[in-house]
């Protein structure tokens, strides 16, 4: 009979939805450190992937402006914050899936002190749309990111479209 009894008793005493607390931040894996030019990248990859339009708007600078090229019209276009955020929530909100993966960085330049950056970096984006449409594109981003001094996180202040699409 005791030997019966045991399990019940140790399984009632383990709740699974009450998992022991581990050291360490539970997001570790998930946010990047903004501070860093990696942890930029991760964010901005979560931020598409989760479609989470404030983590998306907390990397841009408030000056951010994107500049891409309009193949029909055969002329380089821009657009600004508001802009961008509102293309991108329209974005996040008819996508039931958003992939995108970073490459190898192209090309890294720091100046002002490291208080800028220059980064190209090719990328691989799916977006599955709630019609069923999938569309594919790759390409580089030119970004410029800046940030107030070294111990802060990074902004995007100007984002150049390489990309075919």
């Amino acid at each position: 009979m005791l030997a019966i009894l045991t399990p019940v008793v140790l399984v009632a005493a383990c709740n699974p939805f009450a998992p022991a607390l581990e050291e360490g931040s539970p997001f570790g894996d998930l946010l990047g450190d903004p501070t860093t030019i990696d942890g930029f990248f991760t964010n901005f990859r979560n931020a598409y992937e989760l479609r989470d339009l404030s983590l998306y708007e907390s990397l841009l600078d408030s000056s951010f402006i994107f500049i891409y090229y309009d193949f029909d019209a055969q002329v380089e276009r821009e657009w600004g914050f508001a802009q961008e955020l509102e293309s991108t929530r329209r974005l996040f909100e008819n996508a039931t899936l958003v992939n995108l993966r970073w490459n190898q960085i192209l090309s890294q330049t720091l100046f002002e002190e490291d208080l800028r950056a220059r980064i190209v970096r090719p990328f691989n984006l799916t977006i599955s749309l709630e019609g069923g449409d999938v569309f594919r594109g790759d390409g580089n981003v030119n970004f410029l990111i800046i940030r107030e001094d070294t111990s802060a996180v990074w902004k995007l202040l100007r984002w150049r479209d390489e990309s075919e699409l």
